[in-house]
Parts: structure tokens; sequence; C-alpha cells
């Protein structure tokens, strides 16, 4: 008797375990049924209302919306996203603010494209700065090398005028070649300078930006 029982209780126990689990099932097959019976809602009508309050609804979005603000609605009359209204006195106002940050945007986008990042940029930095460094060195060089010259040309002038002696044209000549070139030497040689400090604070920003950006 005792034995009859226990199988008619398992059996019981057994048949609602299985109820269960077929429930569970049917409701994970249902789900994805449920979502896709429900996409995002989409709008439908626009209404606004003007300056005496009275609404108007359309199928479109018209000037007066853009005006007076709007609410997008679903196809049961339900607000789905409410829209401001537009301000001319507002916008005109900030046309300013939106230059400057679209010619911001613009050089950001411009320096993403030239480097990439500021890896990129600091590696060029070091490249052309090495350039410039190299035509400094030569210049110098070059400047040394006409001050040496002078040198020389200014005892030659010197040993005629001790002799009394006229001192050559041709002799003249040189040595006003020579203070010409010493004064280009040296303005060449400023310029780089300039250069090499301007190059540098500029690419200071643009890497500063870059790791701002990054």
């Amino acid at each position: 008797m005792r034995s009859q029982f226990s199988v008619n209780h398992s059996y019981i126990a057994y048949k609602k375990m299985t109820q269960k689990l077929i429930l569970v099932l049917v409701l994970v097959s249902l789900t994805p049924f449920t979502f896709a019976t429900n996409p995002p809602q989409k709008a439908t009508w626009f209404r606004y209302y003007d300056s005496k309050g009275v609404a108007n609804v359309s199928t479109n979005v018209t000037p007066n919306h853009i005006r007076y603000g709007y609410e997008a609605l679903d196809q049961n009359m339900q607000v789905i996203k409410r829209n401001r209204p537009y301000n001319a006195e507002a916008d005109i106002k900030q046309a300013p603010q939106r230059a400057v940050a679209a010619q911001k945007l613009a050089a950001d986008t411009q320096l993403k494209s030239a480097y990439n990042n500021s890896s990129v940029a600091s590696q060029k930095k070091k490249e052309i700065l090495t350039g410039i460094s190299k035509q400094l060195v030569f210049q110098q060089q070059q400047l040394k090398q006409l001050q040496e010259d002078r040198i020389m040309f200014v005892r030659q002038e010197r040993e005629y005028s001790r002799k009394g002696q006229p001192v050559p044209a041709q002799l003249q000549s040189i040595l006003n070649n020579n203070q010409k070139n010493i004064v280009a030497k040296k303005q060449d040689i400023q310029s780089l300078q300039t250069r090499y400090r301007n190059t540098a604070a500029e690419y200071d920003k643009i890497i500063t930006r870059l790791k701002a950006m990054e």
C-alpha cells in the first residue's frame, strides 16, 4: 500500500514538473516574438500649439511647428518626443560661437588627418627641427669661414697701408663682397633661428591638441 502511494506521489510530482517545464519553454519561445511585435515607435503625427494655445496636428513638420516647438506623436497620439521652439534671436547670438566651434572642428579634423596622433606629430617635430639644426650648423660654419677670410683680407689691406701703397681695387672689391656676405649670412642664421623657435612652438600646440583628443 505504501509502495503504491509512493509511486502515485512521484508520478504527480513528475507531472507537475513537466507542466512547469513546458510553460517555461513556451514563454521563452514567445519572447522573441514579443520583441518583434513591438518595434521602436515612429512618429505619425506632429502637434504644435500656436500663440492662442490652439493645437495644430499634421503628418509633417511645417515652419510653424519649428517656430512654436512641437511634439512628435505615435499612431495612438502619445507623445514620443518634444522639440523646443526655434529662437531666431538666440540663434543669431550663437552664430559666432557656432562659427568658432566649426573652425575648431575643422582644425581638429585636419590635425587628425595630417598626424593621426601625438606620437606621429612628435616624431615629425623632431625630424623638422633636426633638419633646421643641420642648416644652422652649416650656415654658422660658412659665417666662420667668411670671418676668417676677412681677417686675412684686412691684414693684406693694412700691409698696403703700412707700406704707403694704395689698396688694389681687386682686394677692395673682395673686402666689400666679403662684408656683404657676412651680413647676409648673419641674416640667414637669424632667420633659421626664428624658424626653429616658431616651428617648435607650433608643434607644441599641435601635440598638446592631439593629446587632448586622444
